[in-house]
Formats: C-alpha cells, structure tokens, sequence
C-alpha cells in the first residue's frame, strides 16, 4: 500500500500530533509501506520529519520526496530520499507541480490532507483523490 499528502503551505505545527498518530496507525493497520511526499510548505516538511523519524521506528517502511523540477546543481540539500518521476523532464516548469500532484495520486491508495480551505492546491489535490475514489483522511480540524 502506497500514501501520498497534500496540505495548505502554511500548516500550523499544531497539526503534527495528529499528523503522526495518522501515520502510525497507516503502518500499523493498512500494512502502508511507501510513502510519497512533496516538497513546498509546512506540511510537506512537517510531512517529511516525521516519516524520517518512523523509519527508525519501522524499518520496513519507504519514503521518497517526489520533486516536480531536478534540483540546480548548485543546491546543498541531501536529496538521497528524492525521486524524480519518468517524463517530468518534458513539462513546462508551469505545470510542472501540478503533473507530480497528479502522478503521486495514481500511484496511491491512501492521501492524508490538511485541507482547511476551499480554494487552492491542497483543495483541489484532495478533491481529485476522492473523485479517484483514493481513502482520503483530512486531519485539519
């Protein structure tokens, strides 16, 4: 089983427990062993923190951070728990966050939302996997 994320760029801390407890219980009880994460805003990060911190936890799990565009070579980041999804090279930078979103939903059969608003990416992230009939769980209270 495979799960991505998507959630509001300015995701308060606060979200974290819960964010965790979310993601035990998907190891625990959905067998999830592959997780897809991206990288912009609070949530990814918040995202990425914690599923680091689980492999120690649970060492039969995977993640990877999915990039939408391949890092400058000038860029100091680790990037050794990145992939880059085949034919990305070949979309405009416009789009390019968008074509990702939509490859990490076919590849899932869960997506954890923080999904408070109506409008924007995460929203419209989230109402995508629920037309995809994904299992969709949207910790924002």
């Amino acid at each position: 089983m495979i799960c991505t994320f998507f959630g509001h760029s300015d995701t308060p801390l606060e979200a974290e427990p819960l964010l965790r407890k979310t993601l035990i219980w998907l190891i625990q009880e959905k067998d999830v062993k592959l997780f897809y994460v991206g990288n912009h805003g609070n949530f990814d990060k918040m995202v990425r923190k914690n599923l680091k911190e689980l492999t120690f936890l649970y060492p039969h799990i995977r993640y990877a951070v999915v990039l939408a565009y391949l890092p400058s070579t000038s860029d100091c980041e680790d990037f050794s728990d990145t992939i880059y999804p085949d034919g990305m090279e070949h979309i405009p930078f416009k789009y390019a966050i968008i074509k990702r979103n939509e490859w990490m939903i076919e590849k899932s059969d869960y997506v954890i939302t923080y999904v408070k608003r109506t409008r924007g990416g995460a929203a419209r992230f989230k109402q995508i996997a629920e037309r995809k009939n994904k299992y969709v769980i949207n910790i924002a209270k």
